[in-house]
Parts: C-alpha cells; structure tokens; sequence
C-alpha cells in the first residue's frame, strides 16, 4: 500500500519522531511506500509530494519542526477543494493517509473521512486540548520551556523587587500555564477556564508584599480574559479556520497592576519559543509510539480513527469523538496549584 503522511496546524516538537517512526514500521514490516505531502492539506490540494525513504527520515528524531513542512490550509473555506484532495490522492495511489494535527486538521481528516478518504488521525498540540488522549506530543517540551523561563524569571523578579508576567500559549485552554505554573511555582496562575478578577490578582500581590515578599511571579494563558470582559486580542484577523490572534493579555495585566499597586511590572511573552527546538525525552518516545501505531491501524484498515494514549496504553479512538469535544483543564489540579497562590 501506498501510505501518505501530513503534519497540518502550528509546528510540535515531536513531528519528526511520528514521521520516523510510521515511515520505519510502514517500510519494514509492511511493505509499504511512504509518501510525504507537503505544507498540510495544502499539498494534498497543490499534489506536493516527496518520497519518504529510511535515509531520508535518518536523524530526525530529536529535531524540531517538521521536514514535511506545515500550514493552516482548510479545504473546506475554499469550493472545489476537498475533492480536489479526494482526486490527487487517487491519482497519486495513496491508499490511505496519516494525518498529523490538531482540532482544526484533524476536523478536516474527519470530514474527508465522511467523503471516502481513509485516513488515521495522530493528536499534534502543545495545549494538550485534544479529546480522547491524556496527553497530546509536544506539551510535554512546551511545559519544560516555560517551567525553566519562571525558574528564570524567580530570580530577576526577586532581585529587582519586581513583578514579572509570563504570558504563554493557549487560545481556549490552560493547560501549559497550569502545569508550568504549578512545577515553576508560579505565585498566581491565570487560564481561559477561570476567568479572573483583577482587584484579586493586586490583593494577591499586596498580600505578598504584607509578608515581607516584595516580588511575585505570574503566568498567564494567552486566551484568560477578565471576568465579566473579553478576550485581549493581537489582531481581530481571522485564519482559516476562523481563529482571532490572541495575545496581550499579559500587557493589560502589568499596565493594570503597576498601576494599582505601585510596583514596576515587567511582562515576557514567550511565543514561539515554546514549540521550537527539539522535543524533551517524554515527547520523542510518545511521538514515536504514535508514528507505529498509526501503520498499524491503516494496516489493520481501521479509518476514520485517531491514536491515543489512555494511562501508559497505546489506544485508537474515533476521530468522530474527538472532533466533537474540547479537552478542559482539570479543576482540580487547579484547586491543588492555587493552595499556592501567594
């Protein structure tokens, strides 16, 4: 069989390690020719393919990034894609295709599920928000990289008798600024599922100040929003898929907490920083057993699923149900982190 392998949405640590690993087994002990589609769906709608071969996938596994390259092309926003995707896929003889992405690719896959392209789903985000796995590749390095930058910053800020705002991804959930916030020991941690109250985060700070603690370190989730207000945007441009850019919420927290409390507020926005590089030790092996238990599924000709890890045990789950439903950050973790708070 001929097996097609894309990476759609934002780059992961931990790509590479899928591609490896499903071109490995796919070659090996299936027989099969592997075929790279560039730049997401939007290979499949331009026909962009490369051959994959064992020299071409050789010392990937720890780089960052994808070598099939990636995009947010969404099939379904222009006319005449989707099957346009459906023909050069036959026309080049892939028989099936393992997609690797989040919500919005993996929508895609499911809907081109529905139209007869036979797919496997393999879950790409570092906000970890995907449904029907407990973890996701590349949140794992993304909670590493900004756990070592509040390291960082404890110092600085307690140095300079400053408070110090690190703002992190995750549009709609909290995820990386929880498990960051909780392992960096974060004095305030501020997420999309807990919309806060900016008199309480300066009482925090004050209180902080009371004790003789005249520094505090907060992180926040690019997509936390005041209560009874709205998301802070970077731009109300949309992508395809129709996301708004969130960002600034962490300026709008140092400008409203310097001003009410009197102390110099710095603010870091981590970005990018947090998907780039080379994924942690966790995130290599989790990718690489995802990448072989992809070809085993189109293998075993089970469509329209997604691979999942549930505890320590490798799983399929229907893409059907993991398109359909958010993966929120656990309350009670929450509860637990915010025993610290202060």
């Amino acid at each position: 069989m001929k097996v097609g392998i894309l990476s759609g949405g934002g780059d992961a640590p931990g790509i590479n390690a899928v591609i490896r690993a499903a071109v490995k087994k796919g070659i090996e002990t299936y027989d099969c020719e592997m075929v790279g589609i560039r730049n997401g769906w939007r290979g499949l709608v331009e026909s962009d393919f490369l051959k994959l071969n064992l020299e071409e996938t050789s010392g990937i596994l720890p780089r960052g990034g994808s070598i099939l390259g990636t995009s947010r092309t969404n099939p379904f926003k222009h006319v005449g894609e989707a099957e346009r995707i459906l023909r050069n896929a036959e026309k080049k003889g892939i028989g099936a295709t393992v997609v690797i992405g989040g919500e919005d690719t993996l929508g895609v896959a499911y809907k081109l599920y529905e139209m007869g392209f036979p797919c496997v789903g393999v879950p790409k985000t570092i906000d970890n928000d995907l449904h029907g796995t407990d973890y996701t590749f590349g949140f794992n390095t993304a909670v590493s990289i900004a756990t070592e930058t509040l390291d960082r910053l404890h110092t600085t800020a307690e140095s300079h008798q400053r408070v110090i705002i690190l703002e992190v991804m995750g549009r709609y959930t909290g995820w990386i600024a929880l498990e960051a916030g909780l392992a960096g020991g974060a004095d305030a941690i501020l997420i999309p599922e807990k919309p806060f109250n900016l008199t309480e985060v300066c009482n925090l700070v004050k209180r902080r100040q009371s004790r003789g603690r005249d520094f505090s370190v907060i992180i926040v989730a690019e997509g936390a929003k005041p209560k009874e207000g709205k998301e802070i945007l970077y731009s109300k441009g949309k992508d395809e898929f129709g996301h708004v850019r969130f960002g600034g919420v962490g300026y709008y927290l140092g400008k409203e907490i310097e001003k009410c409390t009197g102390t110099e507020t710095r603010v870091v926005v981590l970005g990018h920083l947090q998907r780039g590089g080379s994924p942690t030790a966790f995130d290599r092996i989790l990718a690489t057993r995802f990448g072989i238990a992809a070809i085993d599924i189109v293998h075993r000709n089970q469509f329209g699923s997604m691979v999942a890890i549930q505890g320590n045990e490798i799983i399929s789950v229907p893409l059907k149900e993991v398109v359909s439903k958010r993966k929120t950050v656990d309350l009670k973790l929450y509860e637990l982190a915010s025993i610290f708070f202060g």
